[in-house]
């Protein structure tokens, strides 16, 4: 490790914590070791390999390597069209939920992206003067994003290897989790989910997204057609059709929308009965649960609570997901505060 990674890492030594046994981590000038089990984790390409593997019931499906194993050779989304912090300053405030995101944390605060693939977000969110930890079960994901940051020299931001189903962060350690586009391609979406619930502090936030049961229908109806024809017809697909995506982008996201080895798909009802069980207070959710209500209004404050609507209010926002074609894939996304 070269002395900015040492220095780096000695800096958020004090949240984290052994994947394998919870205990307290060192940092030394090779090596990253527990001093509780002894165990030893290396440093490659300035990026801490604090991935420990699950260890379940034999019995009990596991794809954690065969999503990583895709995305080591597709990683997503790819920097084709980002050389500088300004151009992703720029790219990432042209959506509307990033630009929120970064208009309303604060500064100062400690966010966790979990299975932050090349760290985009990271990268943008930390620009800002927040404290921001980018992890993923991804090497080349995580190297492309580490790459961006050293030639950007963000100083802010920092990237693990981790699986979120071992994580290595002690708890109630985060203000904000980022949990986007990640727990629906695990074995075990609830109990990823209640793996990094825990690391976020009393009267914190989560943000969880996910694949939508009914939202996801056109996209599976795409892939079907798609696999029929030896993917002809590519644009089907709204997000092909655009003229702002280059060669790499648009292969990476055909990969990730239709070619993906596992996905699940989620409801916002059973998002709320996650929060329930786990302490948290439902906050907002996109698409709202008021049929008549955008996230693209500009009074939206996503970490200002509402009520989440009844059961006929959230059957109809969600039955509107199956009838809009829009350019995420049948994508949602909730927002929960931890109860102090």
């Amino acid at each position: 490790m070269d002395q900015a990674t040492i220095q780096h890492l000695k800096q958020i030594n004090d949240v984290l914590c052994c994947p394998k046994c919870a205990g307290n981590l060192e940092v030394n000038s090779d090596i990253i070791q527990c001093l509780n089990c002894r165990q030893s984790y290396q440093v490659s390409d300035n990026i801490p390999l604090l991935f420990w593997p699950n260890e379940w019931d034999p019995a009990q499906k596991d794809v954690t390597d065969i999503v990583r194993n895709f995305y080591e050779k597709t990683p997503f989304p790819n920097y084709d069209d980002l050389d500088n912090a300004g151009s992703l300053i720029q790219k990432a405030r042209q959506g509307v939920f990033a630009k929120l995101l970064d208009e309303q944390i604060p500064f100062g605060t400690r966010v966790l992206e979990c299975g932050c693939g090349t760290g985009q977000l990271s990268n943008f969110l930390s620009i800002a003067d927040r404290t921001v930890m980018g992890t993923d079960i991804c090497l080349n994901s995580l190297k492309l994003g580490q790459d961006f940051k050293e030639r950007n020299q963000l100083k802010r931001v920092h990237f693990l290897q981790m699986n979120l189903f071992r994580p290595v962060f002690k708890s109630e350690t985060f203000d904000l989790v980022i949990c986007n586009g990640v727990l629906h391609h695990t074995s075990d979406p609830f109990g990823g989910y209640k793996g990094i619930a825990r690391l976020v502090k009393p009267n914190g936030y989560i943000i969880i997204g996910l694949y939508h049961q009914w939202g996801r229908i056109l996209t599976d109806i795409r892939r079907i057609i798609f696999n029929l024809t030896q993917d002809r017809f590519r644009s089907l697909d709204p997000r092909l059709r655009g003229k702002n995506l280059g060669e790499t982008r648009k292969n990476t996201w055909f990969a990730d929308q239709y070619k993906h080895p596992h996905e699940s798909k989620h409801t916002i009802r059973e998002v709320l009965d996650w929060f329930k069980e786990s302490g948290f207070n439902f906050v907002k959710s996109i698409p709202r649960t008021s049929i008549f209500a955008t996230v693209a209004d500009e009074e939206t404050r996503l970490f200002k609570a509402e009520r989440s609507g009844d059961t006929f209010e959230l059957f109809l926002a969600e039955l509107k997901m199956m009838f809009t074609d829009h350019k995420e894939g049948g994508f949602f996304v909730v927002i929960g505060q931890k109860i102090s």
